[in-house]
């Protein structure tokens, strides 16, 4: 049986954050990873956020995952506001809304890169068990990776493996994908193949918003925001946005 988190409401963005402010603990103090950060995302969107490293960059994409809860401020999604959530119920509306692609993959490692493709479907419990294997392999075959369905990950070359992360990530259709730093690791011609990937899966619809150092791939998304001390301090849009996606998964 699928869970259904109540209603979405229309909503002006699809993601929108509200003062958000993140403050950790440490031996040396309060550190403010975030401060009163405000920010939209409209469905259809391809973001990128860019900043060096302990800018906030990572922090401010775990709020809009749920990764992380803000210290105060509010994170809006499809007219949710999901910081008022549990931790069950975030995790279950995680798995049906937004896809997670890490910069090391984290893909189980003695699992098949077909049965990692199938773990969310599992864990959402979407589609009936019999049509998962099928509704894996074919997403393998968005990102040309069938021929290595019955492989583990230790046998697949760094690039294969994201793609095999990326497959993972739209699982349960998400309408919302997530990337932190997906190309970091990668040769540039791989990364390159990434990106393209991702630039088709927002052209389709699908909303991203991506994490990188890489300018160059920065200047190639509809908007980059530019985030210094845990402050967004400019945004530039470099294409039209383009097609909206459809509704959030209830």
């Amino acid at each position: 049986m699928v869970v259904h988190i109540g209603h979405v409401s229309p909503a002006p963005h699809l993601i929108t954050l509200r003062k958000v402010v993140k403050t950790y603990v440490t031996p040396a103090g309060l550190f403010s990873a975030l401060r009163e950060v405000d920010l939209t995302v409209d469905a259809g969107e391809f973001v990128a956020i860019i900043g060096k490293s302990g800018s906030g960059k990572s922090t401010l994409l775990n709020m809009i995952t749920g990764i992380d809860r803000p210290s105060s401020g509010d994170v809006v999604i499809g007219g949710q506001n999901v910081t008022t959530y549990s931790e069950n119920k975030m995790a279950k509306w995680r798995g049906r809304n937004v896809g997670v692609v890490f910069q090391f993959f984290q893909l189980m490692p003695t699992l098949s890169v077909l049965d990692n493709i199938m773990l969310p479907m599992d864990f959402c419990n979407v589609y009936a068990p019999r049509e998962r294997p099928e509704k894996a392999m074919a997403l393998l075959g968005l990102v040309g990776m069938e021929d290595q369905a019955y492989k583990l990950p230790s046998e697949l070359s760094g690039g294969q493996q994201q793609r095999a992360a990326i497959a993972r990530a739209l699982a349960n259709d998400p309408p919302i994908l997530t990337a932190d730093e997906p190309t970091g690791n990668l040769d540039s011609k791989t990364a390159d193949l990434i990106f393209d990937l991702f630039s088709d899966m927002a052209r389709r619809g699908r909303t991203i918003v991506m994490v990188t150092h890489d300018l160059d791939l920065a200047a190639r998304v509809g908007r980059a925001l530019i985030v210094a001390d845990g402050q967004i301090v400019r945004e530039q849009r470099n294409a039209p946005r383009v097609v909206t996606a459809g509704p959030l998964n209830a």
